[in-house]
C-alpha cells in the first residue's frame, strides 16, 4: 500500500507543479533560479523524451497502459519482497500516470525544469520525468543487486 501512496504523492506533486506553470507563466516564459544553470521554463511537449515521436499520442496511451498494468502487477506480486523494488515501482507508477494525465487532458506534456550543464541545454523535463528516471535507475540497481546475490548463492 505504501508504494501506491508514494505514486500518489508523485502524481500530486507533478500535477500541482504543472498547474502552477500553466496558470502562472506564459508559454516559453523563463525564470532564472541559478543563472546559466537552472531555469523554470514553460514548455510543452507532444512527444516523448527529447521531443521524439511528436504527435504519436495513441502510441503513448498504449505503452503507458501496458507499463501501468505491469507496474501494478509487480507491486502486488513482488514489492513485499524488496523495499527498493517497491520504491522504484512506486516512482515509475506516479511518473507514468502524471504524464499520461497531461497527454489525455491537454494533448501534450507540460515541462518546466530547464538545466544547463556547462554550455549544453539539457531537455526540459518535469516531476513525472524525474520520478520515471529515478525509478528506473533504482530498478536497475535492484536488478544488479539481485544478480549479485544469485551469483553468491551459486
Amino acid at each position: 500500500m505504501r508504494y501506491y501512496i508514494l505514486a500518489i504523492i508523485i502524481l500530486l506533486l507533478d500535477q500541482a507543479t504543472k498547474w502552477l506553470i500553466v496558470t502562472k507563466m506564459a508559454l516559453h516564459e523563463q525564470i532564472a533560479i541559478i543563472e546559466n544553470v537552472l531555469y523554470i521554463t514553460s514548455h510543452r511537449n507532444k512527444g516523448a523524451a527529447f521531443g521524439i515521436l511528436q504527435g504519436q499520442m495513441w502510441l503513448f496511451f498504449i505503452v503507458t497502459t501496458i507499463v501501468v498494468t505491469f507496474v501494478v502487477y509487480y507491486i502486488y506480486k513482488h514489492a513485499k519482497e524488496s523495499k527498493l523494488l517497491g520504491i522504484s515501482l512506486g516512482l515509475v507508477l506516479g511518473g507514468a500516470i502524471g504524464n499520461f494525465i497531461d497527454r489525455l487532458f491537454r494533448g501534450e506534456v507540460v515541462d518546466f525544469i530547464d538545466v544547463y550543464i556547462f554550455t549544453y541545454d539539457f531537455a526540459i523535463f518535469n516531476v513525472a520525468d524525474m520520478a520515471l528516471v529515478i525509478g528506473v535507475g533504482i530498478l536497475m540497481l535492484q536488478i544488479f543487486l539481485e544478480e549479485g546475490k544469485t551469483r553468491e548463492n551459486k
